[in-house]
């Protein structure tokens, strides 16, 4: 300010180094970058080896869209004759990427969703359960911010079907759009860059009455909420080495976690919109459309009723079912060499229940797990005591042994059973049932039903000897001395 102060009283460089104490080289310099608008306290750029091949550096960052290295580049240009060094080609190449990405940065306008208009869904991988891999499906709804993660078998177009009934039952209603990425379930290719939609997502769309569109293909931008949803559920929900979580056991088990994932989430302020997503949920329902009552069995695939025997009928092949479906409608489709059953679960939720191997008529698949009270298969059934008498029901009310023995006895062929049972029923009168009771289910135990049997068995347990093994009556063996001696005799 000094040397501009005096160039500006003298009106000339000589008077004002002069009067400043500066060089009048210095004088020129600082008037001229005030006459020229520059500031005067940065250093105009020298010339560099480098100068004479930017544009040649620009042209190679505007192909590859500013994902060239620096290293290619320092190559290239040395066989174009360039002997600058390295560091000089690095700081050109970061000038010339800053520059390009300030002219081609993505802007993005502030989206305000409306209540009712968007649905997003995402996969994401599950963890492994017993080795075999498993999805997560994850849907957001944009405007009270409300998850649903649902874990599946596979991405087939019956389970995405599957999933959405699922989730759009859940939330109480369906949107006006419903938008995803562009796998082949939903669009089936691009035609100069027009999605061509597959026929089946668009009858889903219209049995739901909401319209199925997908985003610009490699863009996961342009539905960052699914994305977000897909990311913390795989951080919450699949074992890693960060989150220390169990591996799960079962199929049910991941189901049971993803559910109360999902309750935990949706009940915990949201940290953009400062709400609770379930209150919004029930403001957004409000602008949902109805939902028909039954799902989409074209993609499901074909409907069957479950029999009493808790098996389906399928290509005349039965197979077997979960307890707790006899009487249900369920859906059947083939994926791969399987076949896939669907359900819907006592919370409304569609949810595959089993798969089995795809199997020919004549050999069924029945699974052993599906029918808990048949431990042994189609076993003969016990029969039920059944009191009617007044002396059956005097001898049965003795205890638990009483029953036991009647069990054993009539398949045993004993004889004068109710003459018996009124003998035992008497002596209960004078010992006590608890005594009778117990001679009664050793008897049983033993197979000893003869007359003198039952008192036999109370006067060893009167005298207070242990009862140790019980060894069963056998018709076939005896324990007298055999005669095969006196074949000697004579000889």
């Amino acid at each position: 300010m000094e040397i501009l102060e005096a160039y500006d009283l003298t009106g000339t460089v000589w008077s004002a180094a002069s009067l400043a104490g500066h060089d009048p080289k210095t004088v020129k310099r600082y008037v001229e970058a005030r006459a020229g608008g520059r500031n005067p306290y940065e250093r105009e750029p020298r010339p560099k080896m480098i100068d004479a091949f930017l544009e040649k550096v620009e042209e190679w960052v505007e192909q590859s869209k500013a994902t060239i290295r620096a290293d290619v580049v320092h190559e290239k240009l040395v066989k174009m004759g360039y002997r600058g060094s390295a560091r000089s080609t690095r700081r050109a190449v970061n000038a010339a990427k800053t520059a390009w990405k300030m002219g081609k940065r993505r802007t993005y306008r502030p989206w305000i969703p409306e209540p009712g208009r968007w649905l997003q869904f995402d996969w994401g991988e599950g963890p492994r359960i017993g080795g075999r891999r498993t999805w997560l499906f994850c849907a957001w709804l944009s405007w009270s911010r409300f998850r649903v993660v649902i874990p599946v078998w596979d991405c087939t177009l019956g389970t995405l079907v599957a999933c959405l009934d699922t989730t759009l039952r859940r939330i109480g209603g369906a949107p006006t759009y419903v938008l995803t990425d562009n796998a082949k379930t939903v669009t089936v290719e691009h035609i100069a860059g027009i999605p061509v939609r597959y026929p089946q997502m668009v009858a889903a769309g219209r049995h739901y009455g909401c319209q199925v569109v997908s985003c610009v293909p490699y863009d996961p931008e342009s539905k960052g909420g699914a994305e977000a949803t897909v990311r913390i559920a795989k951080a919450d929900l699949v074992p890693t080495d960060a989150n220390l979580l169990p591996v799960y056991d079962s199929f049910a088990e991941l189901a049971n976690a993803c559910r109360t994932w999902c309750e935990q989430v949706n009940s915990r302020r949201h940290r953009a919109t400062g709400q609770i997503p379930a209150d919004r949920l029930d403001v957004e329902r409000t602008t949902l459309h109805v939902l028909p009552i039954e799902p989409l069995a074209l993609a499901l695939g074909e409907e069957r009723l479950v029999g009493t025997d808790r098996t389906i009928s399928f290509n005349a092949v039965r197979y077997s079912t979960p307890p707790g479906y006899a009487g249900a409608k369920v859906w059947c489709r083939v994926v791969g060499e399987e076949l896939s059953i669907t359900a819907r679960t006592n919370s409304g939720d569609l949810m595959e229940i089993w798969r089995h191997q795809l199997s020919t008529p004549g050999v069924p698949q029945i699974i052993d797990a599906h029918y808990p009270d048949h431990p042994d298969g189609r076993s003969v059934h016990q029969p039920r005591l059944q009191r009617r008498s007044e002396a059956e029901i005097a001898f049965v009310g003795i205890g638990p042994g009483a029953g036991r023995w009647l069990k054993e006895a009539g398949p045993a062929g004993a004889t004068r059973i109710r003459a018996k049972m009124a003998r035992a029923v008497e002596l209960a009168t004078v010992l006590g049932n608890n005594k009778v009771d117990q001679a009664l289910g050793l008897a049983a135990t033993a197979g000893r039903f003869a007359d003198g049997d039952l008192l036999s068995i109370l006067g060893h347990i009167a005298d207070g000897k242990p009862v140790g093994e019980v060894v069963r009556a056998d018709e076939a063996h005896s324990v007298q001395n055999g005669t095969i001696g006196w074949q000697a005799l004579g000889r």
